[in-house]
């Protein structure tokens, strides 16, 4: 092949047309699956496309939102009584509440020196050289004084250190838990905003909110109810009440809205679903708990009342999408629907040429080449003026008597 020939074979080649050219192939093995294919893509565009996800729809999927929480409940601990001021931190919160449910309370604790706790690595000691003053040990309780003390009313000793005494792994006290607090409530105030349709939706009532005083959720009767008792939100998120006032834990209340703005926007109702999101109890570090304290004076000196609190933290997360016609998503994903459907001539042809042509009988009846020169050269020509010539169809039959 000359230097001449490639050049038109490459180069001049890639500005050559090609047209379809239609035949008939009539073969039920390969009329089923044709059919077939073309079942399965317009099923899926018509169910999927644009049923399921409503392709037609332009869609807002970061809508703006806020959250305001807020505890409810009273309940009786020995002879004391607490109210939200003492188990709820913080007592009116945003997307996140904690409810305490159990609590360990070191008294009476003033700064000063004490034994370390003997736990602490390298804290039993003998003799002062044992410890050395100034060293500060993260896992321990605070600054060592260099001198070796026996360990409160213990015979062994620990080094001495510089905190608030006594310590809490020596004095805490556990209380019980907080039983009641399965029926406290907490009420979920949750706003949400769809700038690019202009849409704000609240999940309350606009007019009134009187009901709130005496209602509970219920996706049936109640969906515009979001207080929530504490015991419903464990049982929906498949935890026991009573191991999470053991150990606590952290649930996340899921707000969910999807919108259809081609309705009425005021049908659009929030879901709620609650999930556990810290590890369970069979994980080294199950539940969740914290501290805080609380100070006072007496005879001018400064204590405080160090409290290790169990609980449920409830961590409120929204999502939002919403959707309404628009034409030019409508015409891009009809546009792709038709254009899919090509797919199975693409599929039959693949199958047609690789297992069923035998001979190469459909391959010479598909592809022609045609040049300007044969083109021209196949025109009648007249003197007399122009003359039309019909021409038979190009519709070829191949039918199963061909042997393929």
């Amino acid at each position: 092949m000359g230097f001449q020939d490639l050049f038109n074979d490459c180069i001049l080649g890639f500005c050559d047309y090609e047209t379809p050219k239609i035949i008939v192939v009539k073969n039920r093995t390969l009329g089923i699956i044709y059919r077939g294919v073309q079942f399965l893509v317009i099923t899926y565009f018509i169910w999927y496309v644009f049923i399921s996800q409503k392709a037609y729809q332009e869609s807002e999927t970061r809508p703006q939102s806020s959250v305001h929480t807020q505890m409810r409940g009273t309940a009786m601990l020995g002879e004391n009584v607490l109210d939200m001021v003492e188990y709820v931190r913080p007592s009116e919160g945003g997307d996140v509440i904690s409810v305490i449910l159990r609590r360990e309370v070191t008294h009476n604790q003033t700064l000063g020196v004490c034994a370390e706790h003997y736990s602490v690595p390298n804290a039993s000691c003998t003799k002062h050289s044992d410890c050395v003053e100034g060293d500060v040990d993260f896992a321990g309780n605070g600054r060592r004084t260099g001198r070796c003390v026996p360990y409160y009313n213990h015979t062994f000793k620990t080094c001495e250190i510089m905190t608030w005494c006594p310590i809490e792994s020596f004095a805490a006290v556990s209380e019980p838990a907080l039983q009641e607090a399965i029926n406290f409530t907490v009420f979920i105030k949750n706003t949400i905003h769809f700038s690019k349709f202009k849409v704000l939706r609240s999940n309350i009532k606009p007019k009134s909110m009187r009901y709130l005083r005496h209602c509970t959720y219920n996706e049936v009767t109640d969906p515009y109810c979001p207080v929530f008792r504490l015991g419903y939100i464990a049982q929906q998120a498949r935890e026991n009440f009573k191991e999470l006032c053991k150990t606590g834990g952290v649930i996340g209340v899921f707000i969910n809205w999807k919108c259809d703005f081609d309705l009425d926007p005021y049908d659009c109702i929030p879901t709620y679903s609650f999930r556990r999101l810290n590890l369970n109890k069979n994980s080294p570090l199950p539940g969740y708990d914290f501290r805080f304290a609380k100070y006072y004076h007496r005879d001018g000196k400064e204590f405080r009342t160090l409290i290790k609190a169990y609980g449920i933290r409830l961590d409120v997360i929204v999502h939002g999408h919403a959707g309404k016609f628009t034409l030019i998503p409508t015409i891009i994903n009809m546009v792709t629907a038709m254009t899919s459907v090509g797919i199975c001539s693409i599929i039959c042809d693949w199958v047609l040429l690789t297992f069923i042509d035998k001979n190469e009988v459909y391959s010479q009846k598909k592809f022609d080449e045609v040049s300007t020169e044969d083109a021209v050269s196949s025109i009648p020509m007249t003197t007399t003026g122009l003359t039309i010539t019909p021409y038979g169809s190009n519709h070829s039959d191949l039918s199963e008597g061909v042997a393929l």
